[in-house]
């Protein structure tokens, strides 16, 4: 594929890690055939100049080349968070970027500084707009990752869809129904009961309908289309021939606000007393975000990384194509 070494290891560990986690919408199995595709096209750059066009001492926007976001956006948080050590705050947008896979994995590097980390993209439009008949923005996922001392850090990482499209094309690998309210018809109508996982669809904004809160995830969805889209410079989702996406991460150096240790034993109160809530009738337990993520990581680092059947005979095809020998 013509990646730096060093690169390569980044990008791999950005989808291992999504794996580990039980994000395996954006890990090996489900991504990596993507990015393959994207550099066998041209469609990524596999040796990106990214330059930055535009400095200020809490912030940067960086022209990333056509490069692939998980190897190009852990750089930009590094830079991002070498801004908040120094003025308390830093923020970064990548413009001419590419798909940055799980959008926790950037906000999670600003944790062992004792910073709050915040990352966000722009994607291509899928996604119709609240009583919209065509798309218009695009998944726009929102990551936040708090730190704290004994507690798993606070990581919340979600689509301002309904759901990430990834997991539209898990369903229909795996021939398993599609949950009502996850897609809008040709007419941009709510689809509110199962149904197959079509090869072309369209999602709703989360919450699905108006009466359901749809116009709460849209205007989630514009947030993250102006600050991770209008703001680097490049455009946003549905401008035609824009690059195909837009990233903004930020780092906030806890230690401008509040003595970071106090802050961190504050955080394991709170997520504790998050977590001693009494559940409801039928439900176990009440979680926080980053607690399943948390507790799949430490199984399957024990037990290891499930893989379809399908994903294990791609890779052998893969690998006989590339002429290179196959890790399993």
């Amino acid at each position: 594929m013509g990646v730096p070494r060093d690169d390569a290891a980044l990008g791999a560990d950005v989808l291992v890690l999504a794996d580990l986690r039980g994000v395996d919408s954006h890990g090996v199995s489900n991504m990596l055939r993507s990015y393959v595709n994207g550099y066998t096209s041209g469609q990524i750059n596999p040796n990106p100049q990214m330059t930055i066009v535009r400095e200020t001492p809490a912030t940067a926007s960086i022209d990333s080349d056509r490069g692939l976001g998980i190897i190009t956006t852990p750089k930009a948080m590094d830079i991002a968070i070498e801004k908040a050590a120094a003025v308390g705050i830093g923020m970064v947008t990548l413009g001419n970027a590419r798909h940055l896979g799980m959008a926790s994995y950037h906000a999670m590097l600003a944790l062992e500084h004792d910073m709050i980390g915040v990352c966000m993209t722009s994607c291509p439009p899928s996604v119709v707009p609240t009583f919209g008949a065509e798309p218009r923005l695009g998944t726009n996922p929102i990551a936040i990752a708090v730190p704290s001392r004994h507690e798993a850090p606070f990581v919340f990482d979600a689509a301002t869809s309904t759901v990430a499209g990834n997991k539209v094309g898990i369903a229909r690998r795996l021939g398993v129904k599609l949950e009502p309210g996850w897609l809008a018809d040709s007419e941009g109508t709510p689809i509110m009961e199962e149904t197959d996982a079509p090869d072309n669809y369209t999602l709703l904004t989360l919450g699905s309908t108006r009466e359901l809160g749809s116009h709460k995830g849209y205007g989630l969805s514009c947030m993250v289309d102006i600050l991770a889209g209008v703001l680097t410079g490049f455009g946003y989702g549905a401008v035609p021939g824009r690059p195909n996406f837009g990233h903004y991460v930020a780092a906030y150096n806890v230690a401008g606000f509040d003595d970071p240790e106090h802050f961190k034993d504050t955080m394991d109160e709170w997520l504790r007393m998050m977590k001693s809530t009494r559940p409801a009738p039928g439900e176990e337990r009440v979680m926080v975000a980053g607690q399943p993520e948390a507790e799949m990581e430490i199984i399957r680092r024990a037990e290891g990384i499930p893989l379809h059947q399908e994903v294990v005979d791609w890779f052998h095809d893969t690998c006989g194509e590339l002429g290179i020998d196959c890790p399993f």
